[in-house]
């Protein structure tokens, strides 16, 4: 084995036992758990599960929730996605920008301003019954915020299924379509027998991010006070993790499903890999939308983005409100809370928490990403094919489920985050976050022409310098793309933070807003004052990260 065979194999060894501490380990534990209780392997926590009528409905309702999330976000979607590859339009850019809004702002915070604008006595019905058009509230959430949980969760994530449809119509080749047409076949045959079935790998890659997202959320469940689903009732268990395991079956439960739905997605429809990408073809320019349906596909747009935007205008404007309450609009508009953000000490402590933890983890990415991404791309090491499928993974994990995994297996130890959370807040956020950097890095080698790294060699240059000089700045714009989505998405991490951050001096922003949500003194507004401050930052990744990654920025979101 030579020098450089080695080294590989070694830095292989390392990432594979740093996933199996911080990744395989804590699920491990959490199986054991479940399984074997009082000293004795048992399966008796299963049956009880099912046979309690709380955590039965609860069941039903994380199903439900996500599966109609799924169903909407297809509905949403298809239409633009469709139209968007197949026809141009003026500002035609500009509305596929506007479609990703709703990505900035996560349903956790989003769900303060949807409460105040569709509540019993939201703005929504003041202004009905104002206009004559209602004579009392209609419970627009639906069944204690049932409704409300589904239509943001949908509000939020169809981006990410217009982004994975839209990847896989770009990569059709248009000349199948047009061998249809010569034979005589109608668009909508065309559409049901061609484009849906080479788009279908693409959409149910969306679709399992979308379904696993929606039914493992914790967030948007809690400020809706709707407490009837799996991720909060395994949050409400955390009291007595130790002494009930119904909290570790409940987590077993999750991960039994993500992993069912995953490995459908894969094994089913990723074994239907069609050829639709001809080599070397040029894409056939983009048909002029016209008349009647330029103007429908317009509407349907812009109404569709602006729905997708009332969250952030519920949040802006409670954020501006002096006192809100009993008026469609604020009375009275100010920046106080603002500049209370800067004031409070739970906030402040948030802050800079926050940051510190997503610098952190951003730069554990870096290190991660730059190393994987290379053995991926630029090596033949055995064991890189299993590390390709095994660091995506964590896009298909709920956060609540690895959260819950250190809360229990690293209890009692020097990393307890009941005692200090910084280290497994900051390697979640990471884990979590990983497959972002590794997909950005890998896009960036890529494109970088191997025979510019063999030219430094055969000109004297050395593995480090010609790194130095050549590799790193030709991928460094990816490196920032991929470090910003890192950093951002860290900085508003919801279930991690929710769950590991017990004490107050460790509050990162999202748990500080949980927590100023359900205070008595005001605390609603300075919470969505910071919500909007998260809402910046990831505004600012969203669009420069997009920039730099042009078409593949939707493969960020791919399972």
């Amino acid at each position: 084995m030579n020098k450089k065979k080695f080294i590989l194999n070694v830095i292989l060894f390392l990432i594979f036992s740093f996933f199996f501490i911080f990744f395989v380990y804590p699920l491990v534990y959490v199986f054991i758990k479940s399984f074997y209780i009082n000293g004795k392997i048992s399966f008796s926590f299963f049956p009880i599960i099912f046979s309690n009528s709380v955590l039965r409905t609860s069941i039903l309702n994380s199903f439900e929730i996500a599966l109609f999330t799924t169903l909407l976000t297809t509905l949403l979607s298809l239409p633009v996605s469709y139209m968007s590859v197949k026809f141009s339009f003026r500002l035609k850019g500009v509305l596929q920008s506007f479609l990703l809004v709703p990505l900035i702002l996560p349903p956790f915070v989003g769900a303060i301003g949807m409460k105040k604008i569709f509540a019993r006595m939201g703005s929504l019905n003041l202004l009905l019954m104002k206009l004559g058009l209602i004579s009392a509230p209609i419970d627009w959430l639906g069944d204690g915020g049932f409704l409300g949980v589904i239509l943001l969760e949908t509000l939020h994530l169809y981006p990410i299924m217009y982004l994975n449809i839209v990847a896989a119509l770009s990569n059709i080749d248009p000349t199948m379509d047009e061998v249809a047409k010569s034979i005589g076949a109608s668009r909508f045959k065309i559409f049901k027998d061609i484009t849906l079935p080479l788009a279908m790998p693409g959409f149910f890659a969306g679709a399992v991010i979308v379904f696993i997202w929606a039914f493992t959320d914790l967030g948007t469940p809690l400020i809706f006070d709707f407490y009837k689903t799996i991720p909060v009732q395994i949050f409400h268990m955390l009291t007595d993790i130790n002494e009930n395991p119904a909290g570790y079956v409940l987590v077993v439960f999750i991960i039994i499903i993500t992993l069912l739905v995953f490995l459908i997605s894969k094994n089913f429809f990723g074994k239907k890999r069609y050829e639709i990408l001809s080599k070397g073809f040029v894409r056939k320019a983009e048909k002029e939308l016209k008349g009647i349906k330029k103007f429908l596909f317009i509407s349907y747009a812009i109404f569709l983005i602006s729905f997708a935007l009332i969250p952030h205008i519920g949040v802006l404007l409670v954020s501006l409100s002096k006192d809100w309450f009993g008026t469609i609009l604020p009375s009275h508009y100010t920046l106080s809370h603002f500049a209370t953000i800067f004031k409070n000490h739970l906030t402040i402590i948030s802050i800079k928490n926050s940051f510190l933890y997503s610098s952190l983890s951003t730069l554990l990415d870096i290190f991660l990403g730059i190393t994987i991404g290379y053995i991926l791309i630029r090596t033949k090491v055995k064991g890189r094919d299993i590390l390709d499928s095994f660091v995506m993974l964590p896009l298909a994990l709920p956060g609540i489920v690895l959260a819950f995994g250190y809360l229990s297996s690293f209890s009692k130890t020097f990393l307890d985050p009941r005692i200090n959370p910084v280290p497994l807040l900051v390697i979640s956020y990471g884990i979590r976050r990983l497959p972002y950097m590794v997909r950005s890095v890998y896009a960036g080698f890529q494109q970088l022409s191997k025979f510019m790294e063999e030219a430094s060699y055969s000109l004297g240059g050395g593995k480090v310098h010609t790194f130095r000089k050549i590799t790193f700045p030709l991928i460094s714009a990816n490196i920032l793309a991929g470090a910003l989505l890192c950093f951002a998405y860290a900085m508003l991490e919801v279930s991690d933070s929710l769950i590991l951050a017990l004490r107050e001096k460790f509050f990162p922003i999202t748990k500080a807003i949980y927590i100023l949500f359900n205070s008595v003194s005001g605390g609603f507004y300075v919470a969505s004052a910071l919500g909007m401050v998260g809402m910046l930052i990831l505004t600012f990744a969203i669009l420069i990260g997009g920039k730099i990654l042009g078409k593949k920025f939707g493969e960020m979101f791919r399972v």
